[in-house]
């Protein structure tokens, strides 16, 4: 069975971080270690929010409690998104090169969590650069947004020439495969895009556009692209896999009225997606 040491923050109400991705990929059939870097009563998105920030020196003595168990060689990846602080930003390295010693084969996949088009950057000051800097060169797999990708790169981006270009130099940072979550319209208004670069090519998939902002979906999107990487799928069958999971699951949300990801409701999403989609090779 595929393990995955998740390191994210969580909330008690709604869907972020940890409290996004463990159930989906527990419902993938993934045993999932997840370690909190906050426990907020709801994601800030509210504007308010109440609950701790995990100490670093915390968040790691939770990593090698795990560690202590004598398990981490049967952990196949790590997984991180949100990361409170740079001292957390620390942990989650010491974390990955841990994992690494014990299991040589895992795979580190960051979802680079800073910003978006539109709010610009919602984290700690410090962490954008300590995110380009070193974490996600140390990563394997990074799924950065549009926003991310600029910032992470220092290109602009408007055509998906742009797009292929910049994840191109960001592998050349240190990660294997990049998927930028998410593209905005480039040639039609009423669709956005995924795309996916690897050393053996770039790959987009295409989906309507959804009204809607969705705080999570990131979260669930880089889960989900990592257990298909993970379960040997290359990088387009798991583009396509990924677009048509969080399409499946962002709709049902989107028909249910929820302002919070239908993660239970639209479980059956999640393992058989009812939407498909075309891949399309960029290069």
């Amino acid at each position: 069975m595929t393990a995955i040491l998740s390191i994210q923050s969580a909330v008690a109400y709604g869907h972020a971080g940890n409290s996004a991705a463990t159930f989906p990929l527990m419902r993938m059939g993934v045993e999932v270690w997840p370690v909190l870097t906050v426990n907020f009563s709801n994601h800030t998105g509210y504007g308010a929010w109440r609950g701790p920030m995990i100490p670093a020196t915390d968040v790691a003595a939770v990593v090698q409690g795990i560690d202590d168990r004598g398990v981490l060689d049967r952990c196949d990846a790590v997984l991180s998104g949100y990361q409170g602080s740079a001292q957390i930003g620390q942990v989650v390295l010491d974390a990955v090169a841990l994992v690494r010693r014990r299991n040589p084969g895992a795979v580190y996949c960051c979802d680079p969590v800073m910003g978006d088009v539109g709010r610009g950057f919602y984290v700690q000051p410090e962490i954008p650069a300590m995110m380009r800097d070193l974490v996600v060169p140390a990563a394997d797999i990074v799924t950065p947004n549009q926003f991310e990708l600029e910032f992470l790169t220092g290109r602009a981006v408007e055509t998906l020439d742009d797009v292929v270009a910049a994840a191109r130099a960001l592998r050349a940072r240190g990660p294997r495969v990049v998927l930028v979550t998410s593209v905005a319209a480039i040639a039609d208004p009423e669709s956005i895009s995924m795309v996916a670069v690897s050393e053996d090519g770039a790959w987009s998939v295409t989906t309507p556009a959804i009204g809607q902002v969705f705080t999570g979906g990131g979260d669930v999107t880089a889960a989900t692209f990592l257990v298909n990487i993970l379960r040997g799928r290359g990088v387009p069958a798991a583009l396509g896999e990924t677009a048509a999971v969080m399409y499946g699951l962002l709709t049902a949300t989107h028909e249910l009225g929820r302002s919070e990801l239908a993660l239970v409701a639209a479980q059956d999403e999640l393992v058989h997606p009812s939407h498909r989609f075309e891949v399309a090779r960029l290069a």
